[in-house]
This record gives C-alpha cells, structure tokens and sequence, in this order.
C-alpha cells in the first residue's frame, strides 16, 4: 500500500482531527511511497529504529513520537542523529499520541482494560483520555497488585491498604498522575497509572483510594501492538512489534 493510504486509514480510524495535542499526529518523517512492512513500538528511540532497520522496515509507527510542544526546535545531537537514520534509509515515521490512548477497541486504555479485567463506564480528563469502570472481579489491593504484576510484567508501585476490597476503578496509561485528584472526586477505590508524582503519596494516605503506578511503558505496550496486528488484517503488509523495554 502507499504511504498515503496508510496515513489516511489511520486518520480516519483514531479520529486523529479531534484531539488537540502536544505533538503532530500521523506523518512525522516521510519515507519511501510503497509500504510493506510496518514496525511498531513505543517510543521512537535509536533503538528501535535501529531494529526496524534490520528488519528492514518500510515504515514505523510509534505512540511516541517527536517535536514535541515546548521541545528545543534545533536539530542537533539525538534528534538529529535519530532523523537522519530515518532519512538515510528512506522509512517513514507516524506517529499517534492521544487518538491512541483513547481509541475505544485499540486505545492503550481500553488494551489495557482488556488485560487488567476491566470494564469501562465512563471518561474523564482532558479531552475524555482516562477511564473509569469497575473489576470484572472484585478483589484485595494486593490481589490485584500482583494480578497487574503478572499480566504486565513488571513490579508495580502501591500506596494504599493491601487487604481493601476493590470494585470501582479509574485508570490512565502513561504520565496520567495528575488525573488523580478527580479519580478520587469521582468515588474509586484506586487509580492506576503509569507514573507517580510525589503527591500522589500523601493524597493517597489521606483519601484512602489506593493509587498504583504500574510503568508508563508497561501501560502503553498494548495500543500500538493492537493497530499494527489490526493493520495487518485490513491490508496485505507485514507488521512487528518491538517492545524496547524501559523501567519507567
């Protein structure tokens, strides 16, 4: 398929026009026209475009992107090395930042509601990107602690009483901890995020809603890894996910 359609398509489907972000969404480095192999991953960091390079990737799609708001606009040093690697071996860069966390079937919010056993009832926060629902099955804190442990693979962090029954549950891939304070005006028992801010300690001791930071890469593998095997299906291209992981 052609660049173009491909960008297109993926408009389209995230409804990429209505969000207002802090960075471009779609196309961010053009590449060759014809597409036939697409690599996804997180972050576009030189790691990742080096393994889709030896991959030999026509095209790579991210959730995290470049030229970003308030960023230096120079290009020079990482940027300018991570550009002309794209340039230099003609692969495309696209890239989707709130349209993919808030995608209802393919969103990073609603992958990760789908692994965590979680159904959705509502949105909050800006532009509607966190959610708010309940467990399929209600559980301790610890329980669903360790539950998040297994089904992300990574240690989270918990502020809350480990043996407090959990129903009502507001979550937010990424950096979302500063949705926190409304999670709580809205009468959960927790709040799962990727990050944490030191605030958010003393608000959850003091509110008793459990507050759990489970990685901003951990919670936003899902979204892109979902659009690419979904690409996949509508179009004949190949597509692969690079998980490059990170601690954070």
């Amino acid at each position: 398929m052609q660049l173009t359609e491909l960008s297109d398509y993926i408009g389209r489907l995230l409804d990429v026009s209505r969000f207002r972000d802090y960075c471009p969404n779609g196309i961010q480095i053009e590449g060759r026209a014809e597409i036939l192999r697409v690599a996804t991953g997180v972050t576009a960091s030189q790691r990742l475009l080096d393994a889709a390079t030896a991959w030999k990737a026509d095209a790579i799609i991210v959730h995290h992107g470049y030229f970003w708001k308030n960023e230096d606009a120079t290009v020079t040093g990482i940027k300018k090395r991570r550009i002309a690697h794209l340039l230099q071996n003609d692969m495309s860069l696209l890239a989707y930042h709130l349209p993919l966390d808030a995608h209802p079937e393919l969103g990073n919010n609603a992958q990760l509601a789908k692994r965590l056993g979680l159904r959705e009832s509502g949105r909050f926060g800006e532009q509607d990107i966190a959610w708010i629902g309940e467990l399929l099955q209600p559980q301790t804190l610890n329980n669903f602690a360790e539950h998040i442990k297994q089904k992300l693979q990574r240690i989270p962090l918990v502020v809350g009483e480990g043996e407090r029954m959990l129903r009502k549950i507001a979550w937010c891939s990424g950096a979302a901890q500063g949705y926190f304070e409304q999670a709580v005006a809205l009468g959960v028992d927790a709040f799962v995020t990727g990050e944490v801010s030191e605030q958010n300690v003393h608000v959850a001791e003091e509110t008793s809603v459990a507050f759990i930071s489970a990685g901003h890469h951990a919670t936003e593998r899902y979204g892109v890894k979902a659009l690419g095997e979904h690409l996949a299906q509508q179009f004949k291209i190949e597509q692969r996910f690079f998980d490059m992981d990170n601690p954070v």
